[in-house]
């Protein structure tokens, strides 16, 4: 049973209080960030302040690390960091990836916890197949405000500037079975705003969303679930399909509408999801 990664919520780790409120908070997913919340003269401070507030309980919340780029000032340091969390970190999350070399010169410093992308920069959209099919690869975030200034887009409500972007990541982490989860959505007041793109989202495929505050966790969570509807159509094609099967039948029909052994596998995985979700909650 996958875990799910409905709400992926960014918390700085310089920020002790920050950091312990997220022990409660309903969030699949944190990111303890140690990049662009964290300015020049906290690094150090936060590696130290992180490191105390792992080895409290979070619970079922995946715990990611976002490191900052091996060439800058703080990379290294911050890579050989995390080597040394263990089981506190379920992955490390590496900024502005443009390849798979990117990868292989972090996985050299961390041999152990698995790897995550930041998805950011055009070169990087160019090379999402060669990224996403590295061994130590485990998931992909989009990092649609970086990709939106790589490519002096405007901002607009249905992202058309960033789709060829999001397409090919999409295409690149489903082709090699890895996570990858939408980019933030900055107006953390614009509850309508925000569904939208959580909506649009979930309609593309991707596994969730990346947050930059806790007001946005109820909507990712509701948006990135199987609803109840979904829920009992994937029961009912399950049966229906069995059904079918057991009569020598290689396909079943459900509210008119036919159902072959690939809409079974969907609505295995529908089930699975919302078992997982439950687990979670409980």
């Amino acid at each position: 049973m996958a875990r799910p990664y409905r709400s992926v919520l960014y918390i700085p780790a310089a920020n002790a209080r920050a950091m312990e409120k997220a022990q409660g908070l309903p969030a699949d997913a944190i990111i303890f960030d140690l990049e662009d919340a964290v300015s020049p003269g906290e690094k150090s401070a936060a590696r130290d302040a992180l490191k105390v507030a792992l080895n409290a309980d979070y619970g079922p919340r995946a715990r990611i690390v976002r490191i900052n780029a091996l060439d800058s000032a703080w990379g290294e340091d911050d890579a050989r960091f995390c080597a040394g969390l263990g089981d506190c970190a379920d992955a490390v999350l590496i900024p502005k990836v443009d390849s798979a070399a990117d990868l292989d010169k972090v996985a050299a410093l961390i041999p152990d916890t698995p790897l995550w992308a930041m998805m950011e920069t055009p070169l990087g959209m160019l090379n999402a197949a060669g990224i996403a099919a590295h061994p130590r690869l485990a998931g992909m975030v989009m990092g649609t405000n970086d990709l939106a200034k790589e490519l002096n887009s405007r901002f607009r409500a249905d992202r058309l500037p960033m789709q060829a972007g999001l397409g090919l990541c999409l295409l690149a982490a489903k082709a090699h079975g890895k996570l990858i989860v939408d980019g933030v959505f900055n107006a953390f007041r614009d509850e309508d705003g925000l569904r939208a793109e959580c909506e649009q989202g979930r309609d593309m495929g991707f596994d969730g969303k990346t947050l930059i505050h806790p007001a946005q966790l109820a909507i990712a969570n509701e948006c990135f679930a199987p609803t109840e509807a979904e829920v009992d159509l994937a029961r009912r094609q399950i049966d229906a399909f069995e059904q079918a099967s057991a009569e020598g039948r290689g396909v079943a029909v459900v509210d008119g509408r036919i159902v072959e052994n690939l809409h079974v596998e969907t609505a295995r995985t529908t089930l699975d999801r919302a078992q997982a979700i439950a687990a979670m909650a409980g």
